[in-house]
């Protein structure tokens, strides 16, 4: 185990799965999307998604289109499909339940350190959903796809003059893991439904999350 650090300097969460109760919603709107294909193509379009938890949505479809389906979309088709993947979503993220602690957590600590959500949702769908669910207090920023999330990290450790190794990424996907890797955060998984590495041991919900961070830093 890597040596506690001295202080937090900021919080960076996903979205789905982490704070809100929606990767179920998602998955079944990845099922509807493709429900003309066979169970076979569908299942692995499932699979990609689920394993590439995190990363946006254009990928996923331009990606099962192209190497599952072997037939792809144009990028005007690519984004006719993300607006129907929006459809079938956006009204059940807005109401679904938060993650276990979630809401306990950032009530208790998001007026003490910077929070950011960096999620793979696209930003206005994402900014949508914050502002119909009134919890955009929390969050000093809520930045979404096309940007990549090392990218978006690395903007705002900059902006925010941040020490990575201070900084913690709670996530549920390996996307969210190698974001962290990448730009040098702290990582605390949660729930995810992918195998993190053997040094991950991730929490089934954030009710644990405090207690979690304070193995990272004892300080906190």
């Amino acid at each position: 185990m890597a040596e506690p650090i001295q202080s937090i300097e900021a919080l960076f969460f996903d979205f789905d799965g982490v704070l809100v109760d929606s990767t179920r919603t998602k998955k079944k709107a990845f099922e509807a999307l493709f429900e003309d294909f066979s169970d076979e193509i569908v299942d692995a379009v499932v699979n990609y998604h689920v394993l590439h938890g995190g990363i946006s949505r254009v990928e996923k479809i331009r990606h099962a289109h192209k190497n599952i389906i072997k037939d792809p979309l144009t990028e005007k088709e690519v984004m006719e499909w993300a607006q129907r993947y929006s459809n079938l979503v956006v009204q059940d993220v807005i109401h679904a339940d938060w993650i276990k602690g979630a809401k306990d957590f950032l009530d208790a600590y998001a007026s003490k350190l910077p929070v950011f959500m960096v999620s793979g949702t696209p930003e206005p769908e994402l900014k949508h959903i914050v502002e119909q669910r009134k919890i955009g207090h929390y969050f000093k920023e809520i930045l979404g796809s096309p940007v990549k999330k090392p990218e978006h990290i690395q903007i705002l450790l900059e902006k925010y003059s941040l020490t990575p190794k201070q900084c913690v990424f709670i996530g549920d996907a390996l996307t969210d893991y190698n974001a962290a890797l990448e730009t040098g955060l702290q990582f605390v998984g949660i729930q995810g439904e992918v195998n993190f590495p053997d040094t991950v041991k991730p929490l089934p919900d954030c009710q644990g999350l405090e207690s979690a961070i304070k193995k990272i830093c004892p300080a906190f």
